[in-house]
């Protein structure tokens, strides 16, 4: 990490900070003692409520990566939009405890037309705000909005520095329209004498594209975004191997353990953080309780019909819980998970 990027990351943290409230701080205290109280006796215990959640804008893409439920338009849950009031229904709910809000689970949340003003209204509720996209959506109409709407943390997926490399995995994606939305955004930004949202290259590497880590090391420095991230890849199947699967192990979340069969890098443990301190919401109001159960398989309850704190400790959530603890290898999305 370079110094620019430590600086950046410092200024993010002291921003974040200031989302924050005694209630947020206490909420949180409650979470972390509950989960290493869980732990201990190897029972759920849970006082307080998510301080992290993300909220999916629409299922909708204009890729087609072959990785993503989204790309391989292969959802069996049903697909569609965000609802305003369902949206604004759900902050007014978690307002109070919420310090991390992600827009974004599966799709491209630009799509949603009125995804900058759902950024907004978080934003003015205190709650600090994060997307992820694929930045084909970064224009002269946009960026002012972007500016405007208190995002914070704008993380874009590049897994190429070069179109021929990019469209092997971002199929459908145009790389050189990337590089001007991002290049655009940065501009205005720092014309506005603002530091946010901060630009987050995200690089997935893998085995088609790791030859170009130091030229997307160049990029990123000439576009000038906030800070590099290099990330493993999720691989479908990895037991047998692929492709996609980098040379450079340290790259990788997977292990040859012979005959031409994979295995996790890191062995699953009967713990998750995750499970404490926040969960994520469909576009149609189902809380799920992670980000790899992207077919929401393990629905907790509907925000539609419950309000979020009764389906934060209900049954259904417990006896989840309380399966990890136990042998969590038991839960099919808990199989290809880096926790």
């Amino acid at each position: 990490m370079t110094v620019t990027e430590v600086k950046n990351k410092y200024r993010l943290g002291r921003m974040f900070m200031r989302y924050l409230s005694l209630r947020k701080v206490l909420n949180y205290m409650l979470l972390y003692g509950s989960f290493h109280w869980s732990r201990l006796i190897k029972r759920p215990h849970l006082l307080g409520l998510p301080i992290a959640m993300s909220i999916e804008p629409t299922t909708g893409c204009n890729l087609r990566c072959p990785e993503c439920p989204s790309g391989l338009r292969s959802f069996t849950r049903p697909t569609g939009m965000l609802d305003k009031n369902l949206y604004q229904k759900i902050i007014e709910q978690s307002a109070h405890h919420l310090a991390y809000l992600h827009l974004y689970f599966q799709g491209e949340p630009f799509l949603h037309p009125g995804f900058l003003d759902l950024v907004k209204y978080a934003d003015e509720k205190g709650i600090f705000t994060a997307t992820s996209t694929n930045a084909h959506f970064l224009n002269e109409k946009t960026v002012p909005k972007i500016l405007s709407s208190g995002l914070k943390h704008l993380i874009v997926s590049v897994d190429g520095a070069s179109q021929g490399v990019y469209e092997q995995y971002r199929i459908g994606g145009n790389l050189e329209r990337v590089k001007k939305g991002v290049q655009l955004l940065i501009a205005e930004r720092n014309a506005a004498g603002k530091q946010f949202p901060q630009v987050i290259f995200q690089f997935l590497v893998t085995g088609k594209n790791e030859h170009e880590l130091p030229d997307i090391q160049r990029l990123s420095a000439s576009l000038q975004v906030d800070e590099l991230q290099l990330k493993t890849a999720q691989i479908y199947d990895f037991e047998n191997g692929s492709d996609l699967i980098p040379k450079d192990l340290q790259y990788s979340r997977y292990l040859p353990k012979g005959n031409g069969k994979w295995q996790l890098k890191k062995p699953i443990r009967n713990k998750c953080w995750r499970m404490w301190q926040g969960a994520v919401i469909t576009w149609d109001g189902d809380m799920v309780p992670c980000c790899f159960d992207k077919d929401a398989n393990h629905k907790m309850g509907s925000l539609v019909k419950v309000p979020l704190n009764q389906i934060w400790h209900n049954t259904m959530y417990r006896t989840f819980r309380k399966q990890l603890l136990k042998d969590r290898t038991q839960i099919a999305i808990c199989k290809n998970c880096s926790e």
